[in-house]
């Protein structure tokens, strides 16, 4: 066959393939868990053992895109209600949906194994994050109770937790902290989300906090979720032994967390709940920067 009548997959189509696979990574909330990830690995004071290191950077952020495919190829149906997710490639039909399904296990699998590869018990927690993400939360939990996002936010604090349990070789008191410093930070997104586009998860029929309970116990929720957030970092931190200055500047900015918390309970306002979610992000990024070059 000549060179001009081989079949050929045109250049433009590839790249809105790729561009439309790579969007159902979600890369900037995998690449915020994987930096969570380093961060758990980089607390401890044991000495940095490279192999280990340079293999949990792709097998986490394999297993964390995995379990993300995998849920944005369940949830297509009430994304498409949504306006929030109506355009997300699973959703606008740009992407087959068995394709989806056979990526997110391919990824998944590939990311979970090589985790069990590097070292068993760290793979059994990455392993778990990914259950509690796609099994529990999402299809079990996710279209039945507003709860779910205990669930969900146990999943997204599997990857620092992996990382310490990596580095230290057991669940310790500060992986556990810095965990629940996770676990009690995600519910300042969900919630926050879950009031700002409350008709579109009614559309959708998913069960949300502010449905369920209302929109005054929904933001007492979020500031307490974020005071403990900030509490369980700040511990954290003074228990891994950080640089005093480092402990200052950590301090200070859960200060600021907890005053945001506290305006959204006292001056409830749908601005004062954005702000308490953006800050809330840039938070938890700082303080994973922070416990890093400690490390170092």
């Amino acid at each position: 066959m000549s060179a001009t009548a081989r079949p050929r997959w045109p250049v433009s189509s590839l790249k809105a393939k790729i561009s439309s696979y790579w969007a159902l990574t979600k890369s900037l909330q995998t690449g915020l868990l994987l930096m969570t990830g380093l961060a758990g690995y980089l607390s401890a004071h044991a000495a940095i053992r490279w192999n280990d290191f340079l293999q949990m950077i792709p097998s986490l952020f394999l297993a964390i895109s995995g379990s993300t495919i995998l849920n944005m190829w369940w949830d297509r149906d009430i994304d498409a209600k949504m306006k929030r997710t109506h355009r997300r490639p699973t959703s606008a039909g740009q992407v087959k949906s068995t394709e989806v399904l056979w990526l997110g296990i391919v990824v998944s699998v590939i990311g979970v194994g090589w985790a069990l590869f590097a070292n068993p018990f760290y793979g059994v927690v990455v392993f778990a994050g990914l259950f509690f993400d796609v099994v529990v939360y999402s299809m079990w939990l996710k279209r039945r109770t507003c709860w779910s996002i205990v669930w969900g936010g146990i999943s997204g604090a599997m990857p620092i937790l992996s990382g310490r349990v990596l580095a230290v070789g057991r669940i310790d008191p500060i992986g556990i902290l810095l965990a629940s410093a996770i676990l009690f930070w995600i519910p300042t997104h969900t919630l926050t989300f879950s009031l700002k586009f409350f008709d579109d998860y009614r559309a959708a029929g998913v069960p949300t906090f502010p449905s369920t309970y209302g929109t005054e116990f929904t933001r007492l929720t979020i500031a307490v979720s974020s005071i403990i957030a900030a509490l369980a970092m700040s511990v954290a931190s003074i228990w891994i032994g950080v640089a005093e200055g480092v402990l200052a500047l950590i301090i200070v900015l859960s200060a600021v967390l907890l005053f945001l918390a506290a305006t959204v309970v006292f001056r409830p306002s749908d601005k004062t709940n954005l702000r308490l979610y953006k800050y809330a992000s840039l938070y938890m990024l700082c303080t994973m920067l922070l416990i890093i070059p400690y490390r170092l």
